[in-house]
């Protein structure tokens, strides 16, 4: 399946005044879920509530999730944030029962990384799995010597935020399930941008947002729960999204949903339902499998003008070790981004790298101004 790239890029009109290479920070906007959210404001203005299309529109959106993640839509709970999944999650394991140990990577985003630090107190060990000395693998041996018959969990993310590394989940799925821990997966970095079939990749939970590449907006986290009726996990955080019968409004009572919608709490953001499901279904309509053809060709080019002008690229170059996102190293990365944004173009910085992250809707054109920008500003990048 190919990408009608002039009828894609008239969909989204910031690539019109901007070249617009930063989707790992937050997707382009649609004309389609921009008419999403004036669909939700327009039933505010005329009929100020209207609960049963709104509760339609969160359902929608779960549907929606099922179908990108190929799973049930039961399997999926909704949140405020990816931070609330797993905070959700976190409150679901008890490190006093025998397994008491968390391990982690030295890829975690901040939150992840942070929510499983603040459960010692709460009596667990965290354990970090450290990168070889390249800074952009960490090989299997190093989750080897730390996940044993103590592990609780495996925190992994599938692709790493600073300097776009994709991890090869099976094996170290498949070690801690021998091992007797369940496992966790970020995937913010990658959901989106390719085909991510929840079951198949084996993980107990997986989680995301809508954000980024799924062109949707902040206010809504998703998580996968893998059998989610058959697994045991309750969490302690709750609401009344949470409840078997979310209509009972029983005070005297908690019950929580035999689904994955156990894992929710409050009254969900409608606003951003609208808007994320609609960004879903332009991805779905377009389809992953091109979505991923068009990342694989246009980070390729990244890769390969990178690599012929000699700079220093931070990202493994092979496409099976890499996302989305192409780390490219700087002198003084913040002073790079400021003057590529003089010239229209938006990218990011972490850890004085230039962060590139192009979409489906991002063209030959766009990379060839990117790296004419960064041919002017080459003194600001490590060679």
């Amino acid at each position: 399946m190919s990408i009608d790239l002039p009828k894609i890029r008239q969909e989204f009109p910031l690539l019109r005044t901007r070249t617009y290479l930063n989707s790992c920070s937050y997707g382009a906007l649609s004309r389609h879920v921009e008419a999403a959210f004036e669909k939700y404001l327009d039933l505010r203005r005329t009929h100020g509530s209207s609960w049963e299309a709104w509760i339609g529109e969160v359902k929608r959106l779960r549907a929606n999730l099922g179908r990108l993640l190929e799973c049930p839509a039961g399997d999926v709970s909704l949140s405020a944030s990816l931070s609330d999944s797993v905070n959700a999650l976190a409150s679901s394991f008890d490190p006093g029962q025998g397994r008491d140990t968390i391990v982690t990577t030295d890829f975690d985003f901040p939150t992840t990384s942070q929510i499983w630090l603040a459960q010692r107190r709460r009596g667990a060990r965290i354990l970090r799995a450290r990168t070889d000395e390249s800074g952009v693998a960490i090989p299997l041996a190093h989750f080897e010597a730390l996940i044993d018959d103590r592990t609780l969990l495996v925190s992994l993310p599938y692709v790493c935020y600073r300097n776009g590394v994709k991890l090869d989940l099976e094996p170290i799925i498949r070690l801690a399930h021998e091992r007797g821990a369940s496992v966790f997966v970020d995937a913010y970095q990658i959901v989106g941008t390719a085909p991510l079939s929840a079951p198949d990749l084996g993980a107990d939970f997986i989680a995301g947002g809508c954000l980024k590449y799924l062109l949707g907006t902040a206010g809504i986290g998703f998580m996968y729960i893998r059998n989610s009726t058959q697994n045991a996990r309750v969490p302690v955080t709750t609401g009344w999204f949470a409840q078997a019968d979310i209509d009972a409004m029983d005070i005297h009572r908690n019950e929580p949903s035999s689904t994955a919608r156990r894992f929710e709490s409050g009254t969900p953001n409608v606003s951003a339902a609208y808007a994320c499901a609609a960004g879903i279904e332009l991805l779905l309509d377009v389809g992953l499998a091109a979505v991923r053809e068009q990342a694989a060709h246009l980070t390729g080019l990244i890769v390969e003008g990178v690599r012929s002008r000699g700079w220093q690229l931070v990202t493994p170059a092979a496409p099976d070790r890499h996302g989305s996102l192409i780390a490219i190293a700087a002198t003084d990365a913040p002073a790079l981004v400021r003057a590529l944004a003089a010239d229209d173009i938006v990218v990011s910085d972490r850890d004085n790298n230039l962060r590139v992250s192009p979409h489906f809707y991002n063209d030959d054109g766009d990379i060839a101004r990117l790296f004419d920008a960064l041919e002017k500003n080459g003194r600001l990048l490590a060679t």
